[in-house]
């Protein structure tokens, strides 16, 4: 049937148009409105079509929601200063085009159905895929950068591998957790992945608390008999767990300190230009103006700690500069010039480099086409590794 041809056409404008995204966003830094704009029309139009087509009108509300959603959601990321507002427009561009999973494609691979689809909509797939993708990306430019101009970044990068001995422990810990785990839902009526990763969460925070010497006893009988029971499982299942713990660590360095350094230098503010990015918000509170240099992240971590929610919120006072990835305008870096004459502010300014976003949405894009999703896949491998 003739309908069936819309979703392959919806995905191949949904790739054609990413790979000019990519190359727009790598070339002029920018991704047109006059792409993903009429894209927005075209994804909806083609889902109304096709849902007239099959007689599901249902398919035309689920589409137009799951647009509205994509849209707010990239809405809170660009507020966070995470993402470009290209990068918002080219997600609820493509939501908009591939609100469902699209049956392009099927496959075998070692008796496993080919693309892994989650049950959530394949929008929010294709984000995850997006995000796990760029990270090849900025560790190249980091490490480059590292290597380049700034040898300080390749020490914070490199520090977990230097640390192979609290990773050890780590996974030491964490492969004991596993084994209890194990014990425990083995008499369960019932076992699932999730009832298991909650155990292996508690029984490894609650080991890593105990003092030096039980949680050593302890991780080593629990270890012994671990290899008693099942040599090979239980060598293979630490050397996995160290990988993962270090690759974690390298991960979160490049995400938080490793990056921050690489993607942001000082510049005077008489050398500053329009559409370079504020590494920082800065705010008015009277007399006072101050930057709020805490990422979102940052806030997360003390608001759990001191349980207060409303250090997630804005500092107090009237924003000045923002972070967000459209950059500072003529009128901002006037105003710099301005707070810095009359000593509010020094004469050096922290700028952030923009990562280009669309060719990590390119790569997640055709992951998720024919692979599929990638956390979908992960959780497999654990449940394999676990059962």
């Amino acid at each position: 049937m003739v309908y069936n041809y819309i979703p392959l056409i919806a995905a191949i404008i949904a790739v054609s148009a990413s790979i000019y995204a990519s190359y727009s966003d790598l070339k002029r830094g920018i991704i047109p409105n006059k792409l993903t704009f009429p894209l927005i029309g075209v994804g909806l139009i083609l889902n109304a079509i096709y849902a007239v087509l099959i007689g599901n009108l249902l398919l035309i509300v689920s589409a137009a929601i799951i647009t509205a959603v994509i849209f707010a959601l990239g809405y809170l990321f660009w507020k966070m200063g995470a993402w470009a507002g290209g990068d918002i427009k080219l997600f609820t561009a493509l939501a908009a085009l591939l609100a469902v999973y699209p049956p392009i494609i099927n496959y075998n691979i070692l008796n496993y159905q080919m693309p892994f689809y989650s049950t959530y909509p394949f929008p929010f797939t294709l984000i995850i895929n997006s995000i796990l993708s760029m990270l090849p990306f900025l560790l190249i430019y980091v490490v480059y950068i590292g290597f380049k101009h700034k040898p300080k970044v390749l020490e914070e990068l490199t520090a977990p591998l230097k640390d192979y001995r609290k990773n050890m422990v780590q996974a030491l810990v964490v492969s004991s957790a596993v084994y209890i785990a194990y014990f425990i839902t083995f008499y369960l009526p019932f076992r699932n992945l999730l009832l298991s990763m909650v155990l292996i969460i508690i029984l490894s925070l609650v080991i890593s608390k105990l003092p030096k010497l039980i949680k050593a006893a302890l991780v080593s009988v629990v270890m012994v008999l671990s290899l008693i029971q099942n040599l090979q499982v239980t060598i293979l299942g630490f050397i996995v767990l160290f990988i993962i713990m270090t690759v974690t660590a390298v991960v979160r360095k490049l995400m938080t300190k490793a990056s921050k350094e690489a993607l942001q230098d000082d510049y005077k503010i008489n050398e500053l230009k329009e559409g370079m990015i504020s590494a920082y918000n800065l705010y008015q509170k009277g007399d006072e103006v101050y930057y709020d240099d805490k990422s979102f992240f940052d806030k997360i971590r003390e608001a759990v700690k001191t349980g207060d929610i409303f250090l997630l919120s804005a500092p107090k006072g009237k924003l000045l500069v923002s972070t967000l990835a459209a950059g500072l305008k003529n009128e901002d870096i006037e105003l710099l010039k301005k707070l810095s004459s009359e000593g509010k502010i020094s004469d050096t300014f922290r700028v952030k480099k923009g990562v280009p976003f669309a060719p990590s949405i390119l790569i997640g894009l055709v992951i998720s086409l024919l692979i599929g999703d990638l956390v979908i896949i992960l959780l497999g491998v654990l449940n394999w590794l676990l059962y």
